[in-house]
């Protein structure tokens, strides 16, 4: 079942491979790829409504719920706020207004970029392996959820690099790590917290929902916004629906 979990997690995580070769191989315009990440925020939104905070609630009191949804939000932005005083500020920007720093512009910005990505992706990797405990109805749902959310994801942070001037080296190194590192993050949440009495993991679910939600407000939605504003809000609902109907067709 670990390997199970590892497979899950890597599938989750591809989506960032994916994107970061599209944005590589295939010239696309801003407003493209911040449509397209709209379209994802809305996607990782409904997972975290449908999915995460309402298997925490009904796993665990709605207190411990939405206490642990808090701090997994303030966990996040306290390290992102860190992150981002090394470079890693803007490491989903793809151009426009506000890009990426070189690492001449801001020496270890590349390290702190490849941080940020990690921290992006870890509490999405717990969840899907805790989530195959005891045939958890979370499973599916979110992780085609997050797959489709890490596609836009890897497009506009790729894009960014590459304007940034960071080598083909450094830009698949860092998304094939975090690939990989999902799949370690997918086995230590079936292995490790998935093995927590129900209401100790509904804490860490909503934890990682928490930390989720505050990845979003912080580096999608900008981006999304800055490059598409119009009719970004439709977009990003569409995203929203989408997630909604798989969850609605999993039950």
């Amino acid at each position: 079942m670990w390997l199970h979990a590892a497979g899950w997690g890597l599938l989750s995580g591809a989506g960032l491979l994916v994107g970061a070769a599209i944005s590589y191989f295939i010239s696309l315009s801003h407003r493209v790829i911040s449509s397209v990440m709209g379209f994802g925020g809305g996607v990782l939104l409904s997972v975290l409504a449908f999915e995460l905070m309402n298997e925490a609630a009904e796993h665990g009191s709605l207190i411990s719920a939405i206490a642990s949804f808090l701090v997994g939000a303030l966990v996040f932005c306290t390290v992102n706020w860190f992150l981002s005083q090394h470079g890693a500020k803007n490491r989903k920007r793809c151009g426009g207004c506000v890009q990426q720093p070189t690492e001449a512009e801001q020496k270890g910005s590349g390290v702190a970029i490849a941080a940020g990505a990690l921290l992006d992706s870890i509490p999405e990797s717990i969840v899907i392996g805790m989530s195959l405990i005891s045939g958890g109805s979370v499973g599916i749902p979110a992780v085609v959820g997050f797959f489709l959310a890490n596609v836009p994801e890897g497009l506009s942070s790729a894009s960014g690099m590459k304007q940034a001037g960071r080598s083909f080296v450094y830009i698949f190194g860092v998304w094939t790590s975090i690939v990989l590192l999902s799949g370690v993050g997918a086995v230590v949440g079936y292995t490790v917290f998935g093995q927590f009495p129900p209401e100790a993991a509904a804490i860490v679910m909503a934890f990682a929902g928490g930390a989720i939600l505050a990845m979003v407000a912080e580096t999608m939605i900008p981006e999304a916004f800055e490059g598409a504003r119009s009719f970004i809000g439709l977009i990003a609902t569409i995203g929203f629906l989408c997630a909604f109907a798989l969850h609605k067709m999993s039950d």
